[in-house]
């Protein structure tokens, strides 16, 4: 089980990929004050974190009331990582920045942490290795989000920009490799 633990963990960090995004986080909350930054980084852990384990714990429920299978939603969730890796290649993060609302919940909480490819990602290790190492991974990676966050000003200094920015796009790289095993795996289940 730690061995699931484990890789489960390491590919809903890359998902998230709470470095990859200091750039784009540190704009955001650019003129917060300490004490702001620090309610935007509770805010959007907090809303991240109920976001995912929804999808742990209801996410086939879910998918079963829009009568949408699993492997559909590999594909899907395949296609928006590969998009959102090539955007990140392409063009940085900018384009994901928010120009209006609360930056916790929106983007920083959703869809920055947590979007479409980490719910994707909690629903296929359900249904790999099971709700109890889904539940564990997405504690642990928002745990990890929460630290990175809190800390976003120290990191960003200590990457500085050309280091966050190789980060993101190394990032953007395995997501971009994460994507399509998920659609080949999608694929290759709906082929059947």
């Amino acid at each position: 089980m730690i061995e699931e633990v484990l890789k489960s963990t390491i590919v809903l960090f890359v998902v998230v990929d709470p470095i990859g995004n200091i750039p784009i986080l540190v704009k955001l909350t650019h003129g917060l004050s300490s004490d702001g930054r620090k309610k935007v980084s509770n805010l959007a852990t907090l809303v991240g974190s109920a976001l995912l384990l929804l999808f742990a714990f209801a996410g086939h429920q879910i998918l079963s009331l829009f009568n949408v299978s699993l492997y559909s939603f590999k594909i899907a969730g395949g296609i928006l990582f590969l998009f959102l890796s090539l955007q990140i290649l392409v063009y940085g993060g900018e384009k994901l920045l928010a120009k209006t609302g609360d930056v916790g919940v929106f983007p920083i909480g959703f869809p920055l942490l947590v979007g479409p490819g980490a719910i994707t990602t909690t629903m296929i290790t359900i249904n790999t290795s099971g709700q109890l190492v889904a539940i564990v991974s997405v504690l642990i990676v928002m745990l990890f989000s929460w630290v990175i966050l809190r800390k976003l000003e120290t990191l960003h200094r200590l990457l500085g920009e050309v280091g966050a920015d190789v980060v993101a796009r190394v990032m953007a790289i395995l997501l971009a490799a994460i994507a399509i095993e998920y659609i080949l795996s999608g694929a290759r289940e709906a082929l059947g």
